[in-house]
Protein backbone atom coordinates (compact mmCIF):
# COMPACT_ATOMS: atom_id res chain seq x y z
CA UNK A 1 0.00 0.00 0.00
CA UNK A 2 1.40 3.60 -0.96
CA UNK A 3 2.37 5.43 1.95
CA UNK A 4 0.15 8.39 3.21
CA UNK A 5 1.80 11.72 3.16
CA UNK A 6 1.55 13.01 6.57
CA UNK A 7 2.12 16.59 6.11
CA UNK A 8 -0.37 17.05 3.59
CA UNK A 9 -3.36 16.32 6.40
CA UNK A 10 -1.23 18.06 9.15
CA UNK A 11 -2.05 21.94 10.10
CA UNK A 12 1.06 23.01 12.51
CA UNK A 13 0.14 26.83 13.08
CA UNK A 14 -3.09 27.52 14.85
CA UNK A 15 -4.23 29.74 17.49
CA UNK A 16 -4.39 29.02 20.49
CA UNK A 17 -6.28 29.81 23.67
CA UNK A 18 -4.73 32.62 25.40
CA UNK A 19 -2.33 32.00 28.19
CA UNK A 20 -4.22 33.89 30.83
CA UNK A 21 -7.42 32.30 30.14
CA UNK A 22 -6.03 28.73 30.62
CA UNK A 23 -5.14 29.95 34.06
CA UNK A 24 -8.49 31.45 35.02
CA UNK A 25 -9.94 28.51 33.63
CA UNK A 26 -7.35 26.05 35.70
CA UNK A 27 -9.01 26.46 39.06
CA UNK A 28 -13.21 26.20 37.60
CA UNK A 29 -15.39 23.17 37.75
CA UNK A 30 -16.05 21.29 35.10
CA UNK A 31 -20.01 21.31 35.49
CA UNK A 32 -19.78 25.25 36.33
CA UNK A 33 -18.02 26.02 33.38
CA UNK A 34 -20.44 24.37 31.05
CA UNK A 35 -23.50 25.68 32.64
CA UNK A 36 -21.63 29.36 32.29
CA UNK A 37 -21.32 28.92 28.43
CA UNK A 38 -25.33 27.98 27.98
CA UNK A 39 -24.98 24.03 28.68
CA UNK A 40 -22.48 23.69 26.26
CA UNK A 41 -19.02 21.97 25.18
CA UNK A 42 -19.47 18.77 27.67
CA UNK A 43 -17.85 15.59 26.33
CA UNK A 44 -19.73 11.84 26.58
CA UNK A 45 -20.06 10.70 30.31
CA UNK A 46 -17.94 7.94 29.12
CA UNK A 47 -14.81 10.15 29.03
CA UNK A 48 -13.55 9.95 32.99
CA UNK A 49 -10.02 10.83 34.30
CA UNK A 50 -7.73 7.33 34.02
CA UNK A 51 -7.18 8.08 38.23
CA UNK A 52 -9.47 10.40 40.00
CA UNK A 53 -7.34 12.75 40.81
CA UNK A 54 -6.61 13.74 37.43
CA UNK A 55 -7.26 17.39 35.93
CA UNK A 56 -6.50 18.86 32.94
CA UNK A 57 -6.48 22.23 31.70
CA UNK A 58 -4.66 23.83 27.67
CA UNK A 59 -5.92 24.36 24.26
CA UNK A 60 -6.83 21.28 22.21
CA UNK A 61 -4.34 19.75 19.69
CA UNK A 62 -6.54 17.85 17.73
CA UNK A 63 -6.10 14.37 16.50
CA UNK A 64 -8.31 12.54 13.93
CA UNK A 65 -7.07 8.99 13.86
CA UNK A 66 -8.04 5.91 12.21
CA UNK A 67 -9.41 3.12 13.90
CA UNK A 68 -6.59 0.56 15.77
CA UNK A 69 -4.12 2.56 15.09
CA UNK A 70 -1.97 5.30 16.93
CA UNK A 71 0.63 6.32 14.65
CA UNK A 72 -1.01 9.54 14.54
CA UNK A 73 -0.96 9.89 17.97
CA UNK A 74 2.59 9.60 17.98
CA UNK A 75 2.86 12.41 15.27
CA UNK A 76 0.70 14.54 17.87
CA UNK A 77 3.27 14.15 20.41
CA UNK A 78 5.98 15.66 18.12
CA UNK A 79 3.78 18.49 17.04
CA UNK A 80 2.73 19.11 20.12
CA UNK A 81 3.68 22.09 22.44
CA UNK A 82 4.01 22.60 26.13
CA UNK A 83 0.80 22.91 27.79
CA UNK A 84 -1.04 21.64 24.82
CA UNK A 85 -3.88 18.96 25.01
CA UNK A 86 -4.21 15.95 22.93
CA UNK A 87 -7.42 15.73 22.22
CA UNK A 88 -8.17 12.82 20.06
CA UNK A 89 -11.28 10.86 17.71
CA UNK A 90 -10.17 7.10 17.34
CA UNK A 91 -12.78 6.79 14.59
CA UNK A 92 -15.66 5.31 16.62
CA UNK A 93 -13.40 2.61 17.58
CA UNK A 94 -13.32 1.99 21.08
CA UNK A 95 -11.40 -1.19 22.21
CA UNK A 96 -7.92 -0.84 21.78
CA UNK A 97 -5.25 0.70 24.33
CA UNK A 98 -4.30 4.01 22.16
CA UNK A 99 -1.61 4.89 24.64
CA UNK A 100 0.18 3.64 27.47
CA UNK A 101 3.79 4.22 29.88
CA UNK A 102 6.18 4.73 26.74
CA UNK A 103 3.60 7.54 24.94
CA UNK A 104 2.43 9.19 28.94
CA UNK A 105 6.09 9.17 29.61
CA UNK A 106 6.74 11.41 26.48
CA UNK A 107 4.10 13.61 26.97
CA UNK A 108 4.95 14.18 30.66
CA UNK A 109 8.57 15.29 29.10
CA UNK A 110 7.34 17.55 26.59
CA UNK A 111 5.38 19.50 29.00
CA UNK A 112 2.10 18.75 27.98
CA UNK A 113 -1.25 19.45 29.60
CA UNK A 114 -2.64 16.06 29.03
CA UNK A 115 -4.11 13.54 26.91
CA UNK A 116 -8.37 13.30 26.17
CA UNK A 117 -8.98 10.15 23.74
CA UNK A 118 -12.55 9.40 22.63
CA UNK A 119 -11.30 5.41 23.29
CA UNK A 120 -9.31 3.23 25.51
CA UNK A 121 -6.13 3.49 26.74
CA UNK A 122 -3.86 0.84 28.81
CA UNK A 123 -1.41 0.77 31.51
CA UNK A 124 -3.67 2.31 34.12
CA UNK A 125 -1.62 1.78 37.02
CA UNK A 126 1.38 3.32 35.76
CA UNK A 127 -0.26 6.16 34.44
CA UNK A 128 -1.41 7.19 37.74
CA UNK A 129 2.18 6.86 38.79
CA UNK A 130 3.82 8.49 36.30
CA UNK A 131 0.76 11.74 36.85
CA UNK A 132 -0.05 12.83 33.68
CA UNK A 133 -3.50 13.32 32.86
CA UNK A 134 -5.10 10.73 30.54
CA UNK A 135 -8.97 11.13 30.15
CA UNK A 136 -10.28 8.11 28.46
CA UNK A 137 -13.50 5.49 27.94
CA UNK A 138 -11.81 3.13 30.33
CA UNK A 139 -8.90 0.73 29.78
CA UNK A 140 -8.08 -2.10 26.78
CA UNK A 141 -5.05 -4.49 26.67
CA UNK A 142 -5.78 -4.38 22.66
CA UNK A 143 -2.67 -3.54 20.79
CA UNK A 144 -2.18 -1.23 18.04
CA UNK A 145 -1.21 -0.89 14.56
CA UNK A 146 0.94 1.34 12.57
CA UNK A 147 -0.36 1.66 9.03
CA UNK A 148 1.29 4.18 6.77
CA UNK A 149 -1.14 4.07 4.54
CA UNK A 150 -4.06 5.00 6.33
CA UNK A 151 -5.30 8.91 6.82
CA UNK A 152 -5.35 10.98 9.78
CA UNK A 153 -5.66 14.73 10.60
CA UNK A 154 -3.93 16.68 12.93
CA UNK A 155 -5.64 20.30 14.46
CA UNK A 156 -8.88 20.18 11.61
CA UNK A 157 -12.22 20.01 13.69
CA UNK A 158 -13.78 17.04 15.92
CA UNK A 159 -17.04 15.50 16.45
CA UNK A 160 -16.78 14.07 19.95
CA UNK A 161 -20.63 13.14 20.71
CA UNK A 162 -22.25 16.75 20.09
CA UNK A 163 -19.33 18.69 20.65
CA UNK A 164 -16.74 20.32 18.10
CA UNK A 165 -13.94 20.96 18.64
CA UNK A 166 -11.50 22.84 16.96
CA UNK A 167 -7.74 22.68 17.45
CA UNK A 168 -6.80 25.82 19.93
CA UNK A 169 -10.38 25.33 21.95
CA UNK A 170 -10.14 25.73 25.80
CA UNK A 171 -10.16 21.85 27.67
CA UNK A 172 -11.01 21.29 31.16
CA UNK A 173 -11.22 17.98 32.52
CA UNK A 174 -11.75 17.20 36.22
CA UNK A 175 -13.60 14.09 38.25
CA UNK A 176 -16.85 14.77 36.31
CA UNK A 177 -15.68 15.01 33.00
CA UNK A 178 -14.14 17.02 30.10
CA UNK A 179 -15.69 20.47 28.95
CA UNK A 180 -14.66 22.31 25.86
CA UNK A 181 -15.45 25.72 25.07
CA UNK A 182 -15.08 27.60 21.71
CA UNK A 183 -11.85 29.55 21.68
CA UNK A 184 -13.38 32.68 20.47
CA UNK A 185 -15.53 32.86 23.18
CA UNK A 186 -13.65 31.07 26.10
CA UNK A 187 -12.74 34.41 28.02
CA UNK A 188 -16.52 35.33 28.35
CA UNK A 189 -17.37 31.86 29.94
CA UNK A 190 -14.66 31.84 32.54
CA UNK A 191 -15.85 34.84 33.74
CA UNK A 192 -19.23 34.24 33.57
CA UNK A 193 -17.87 30.81 35.77
CA UNK A 194 -16.40 32.95 38.25
CA UNK A 195 -19.37 34.82 38.97
CA UNK A 196 -21.64 31.76 39.02
CA UNK A 197 -19.14 30.21 41.72
CA UNK A 198 -19.71 33.33 43.71
CA UNK A 199 -23.15 33.07 43.22
CA UNK A 200 -23.26 29.10 44.38
CA UNK A 201 -20.84 30.53 47.49
CA UNK A 202 -23.77 33.06 48.48
CA UNK A 203 -26.09 30.53 48.07
CA UNK A 204 -24.35 27.78 50.34
CA UNK A 205 -24.27 30.03 52.97
CA UNK A 206 -28.25 30.56 53.04
CA UNK A 207 -28.71 26.83 53.00
CA UNK A 208 -26.39 26.09 55.85
CA UNK A 209 -28.37 29.00 57.55
CA UNK A 210 -31.54 27.17 56.98
CA UNK A 211 -33.23 28.79 54.01
CA UNK A 212 -34.74 25.55 51.88
CA UNK A 213 -33.71 25.58 48.28
CA UNK A 214 -37.51 26.35 47.42
CA UNK A 215 -37.20 29.39 48.84
CA UNK A 216 -33.82 30.98 48.04
CA UNK A 217 -34.73 29.78 43.89
CA UNK A 218 -38.66 30.61 44.31
CA UNK A 219 -39.94 27.73 43.13
CA UNK A 220 -43.31 26.83 43.81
Amino acid sequence: MKEHDAESTTRREFTRVAPDVVEAARALPTATLHEAGGKIGALPSAIKPVAPEFRLCGPALTVHSPGGDNLWLHRALDLARPGDVLVVHASGVYEHGYWGEIMTTAAKVRGLAGLVIDACVRDGVLLEQIGFPVFARGLCIRGTGKDYGAIGWLNEPLLIGDCRIAAGDLVVGDSDGVVVLPRGGAAEVVEKARRREADEAAILARVEAGESTMQIYGFH
